[in-house]
């Protein structure tokens, strides 16, 4: 069985006086038998390092270039991300897809150097309303995904899959626990055409997952916990899906 993980993306959100209280909240209402983390902005990394030693919640970044080093000036590496701790980074985000043109093939570079030091790519995936509508969920998906597949190689079971319908971003609307389970199998199923590992991989889910439907959503079988967006800015919304993962 695998492990749920239950990831927060803090989005261009906080400061330092709000984090410190959403951490203290998240320490006081742990721990969890889930893997639990949180992603900050990039400026935040270390006070959330710093926050959260000596506990079991792991910390991340939101994006990362594809390269090691060098003449990017703004861009933030994954070697940079693994000097001050970092276990996650988000890449491929529907955000960074549609405001700065990231295409699939660079969310797989990303992917592939964050893994060549040690930070663990979650790989978000997902398809537009108007794509759901006209039928072309399973394609998109898999297409975003093969990319990524592909350019790891035999290190493509080593990332985290989170399927994240864009219409369901930070809109309130969810896709219902059978139509992510549907997608989800999809996606395990195209994993396992490349890996042995897949069926230990974990895939999330995002897209307003609240307390309310967290459970539910968590209880379907190739759904893998959560990376959640709005919810994870309140502690005890967070920790309440935290709790559901752990159930």
């Amino acid at each position: 069985m695998r492990k749920k993980l239950v990831v927060g993306n803090w989005k261009m959100h906080g400061n330092r006086a709000s984090n410190a209280q959403l951490l203290g909240g998240l320490k006081d209402a742990g721990p969890w038998t889930a893997d639990v983390a949180v992603c900050a902005p990039f400026l935040y990394i270390a006070d959330t390092a710093l926050a959260l030693a000596g506990t079991a919640i792991g910390y991340g970044a939101q994006d990362c270039s594809a390269h090691e080093q060098g003449a990017y000036t703004g861009e933030v590496s994954p070697l940079m991300l693994a000097d001050v701790g970092c276990r996650y980074v988000i890449v491929g985000h529907s955000e960074r897809r549609a405001y700065h043109a990231e295409s699939d093939q660079l969310v797989a570079d990303k992917a592939k150097v964050a893994l060549a030091h040690g930070v663990t790519p979650i790989v978000c995936v997902g398809e537009t309303r108007a794509e759901r509508e006209a039928g072309q969920t399973e394609a998109v998906v898999k297409r975003q995904l093969a990319a990524v597949i592909h350019t790891l190689g035999h290190c493509c079971g080593e990332m985290v899959v989170a399927y994240e319908p864009v219409w369901a971003i930070g809109t309130g609307l969810t896709a219902t626990p059978a139509e992510a389970q549907a997608v989800h199998a999809v996606l395990r199923a195209q994993l396992r055409a490349a890996t042995e590992r897949a069926d230990g991989m974990r895939i999330l889910y995002g897209g307003s997952v609240k307390p309310d439907n967290a459970t539910e959503l968590f209880g379907q079988a190739d759904i893998d916990g959560g990376l959640i967006g709005g919810a994870a800015l309140k502690a005890v919304d967070f920790a309440a899906i935290c709790r559901a993962a752990s159930a």
